[in-house]
């Protein structure tokens, strides 16, 4: 495999930047000579493949650019990719599969790097069918964040929605800025932006807000309400590129109105709509 010359410097330094680390810094914890980092990112030397998978881990890049560090130095991609499906009877897959069973029936969803749904439980499914305007737009791949901003699907039935959107759009921001090498991150952000009734002020990141590790949701349709709290949860160590990827999203009861709401929507064999006709839709 030819590498792509000049491009392993580039990212090298391009990652130490990233970190915030001098050639120095970088050096004493990887326990590599700072003459050698200036060698590799100056393209004088070379690196092996145990060497860039050092200074990779050390500058903590993500599998799928680590994937793109090995192609540019001439190596095989070493970290796999495969569909989630395929992680079925995988420890993994089992541990996935039990957290959504046993959260019912409260709803849990399984997302990838850019907010697609890869899996719900029963619950995350009758919520989102219950709060959509109009199914006819709902087309997969189901992105939960356009999810919020059309609104033509889960908007018009959020309670409060321009601070949750806010709050949304203001995470996608930080994510977008942190993973600038993440092209599918920025055009999510750009799709969302251009959502009708988003205020042009929320094109600029507020770098000084605050980043809280939970969020609220509140959902009101007919005679349906609910209310819950958000946590985001990952893998650590994950051994290959779907796995890091992933991400699973919690929704959890703020009252007891949701926990009845919610246990009443599981009762139902086939799930139900709302009785009450909805107000401007």
């Amino acid at each position: 495999m030819e590498s792509n010359k000049g491009l392993f410097p580039a990212l090298l330094k391009y990652w130490r930047h990233v970190r915030g680390l001098s050639q120095l810094d970088l050096g004493l914890a990887a326990n590599v000579s700072p003459r050698h980092i200036s060698f590799l990112e100056t393209g004088r030397s070379k690196p092996g493949r145990d060497m860039l998978l050092t200074l990779a881990a050390t500058l903590q890049v993500p599998l799928r650019e680590q994937n793109a560090m090995l192609r540019a130095s001439g190596f095989p991609a070493m970290f796999e990719e495969p569909g989630l499906e395929s992680l079925q009877n995988s420890p993994v897959g089992q541990a996935i599969e039990y957290m959504l069973q046993k959260h019912d029936p409260y709803p849990m969803v399984v997302m990838d790097r850019t907010y697609n749904l890869l899996k719900t439980n029963r619950s995350g499914e009758r919520i989102l069918q219950l709060f959509v305007s109009d199914p006819s737009q709902v087309t997969p791949p189901v992105n939960l964040l356009e999810m919020i901003f059309n609104p033509h699907l889960c908007r018009p039935y959020i309670v409060d929605w321009e601070q949750t959107a806010h709050v949304m759009l203001a995470r996608l921001h930080r994510e977008s800025l942190v993973k600038t090498y993440d092209e599918k991150l920025k055009c999510l952000l750009d799709s969302l932006l251009a959502f009708p009734g988003v205020p042009d002020a929320w094109r600029q990141p507020e770098l000084g807000g605050s980043c809280y590790p939970t969020l609220t949701l509140k959902l009101s349709r007919g005679d349906w309400t609910f209310s819950f709290l958000m946590s985001m949860t990952g893998f650590s160590a994950p051994q290959n590129i779907t796995i890091e990827e992933l991400m699973i999203e919690s929704y959890f009861p703020l009252d007891n109105e949701t926990e009845l709401a919610c246990e009443r929507l599981m009762a139902s064999p086939h799930g139900v709509r709302p009785q009450q006709k909805d107000a401007g839709v």
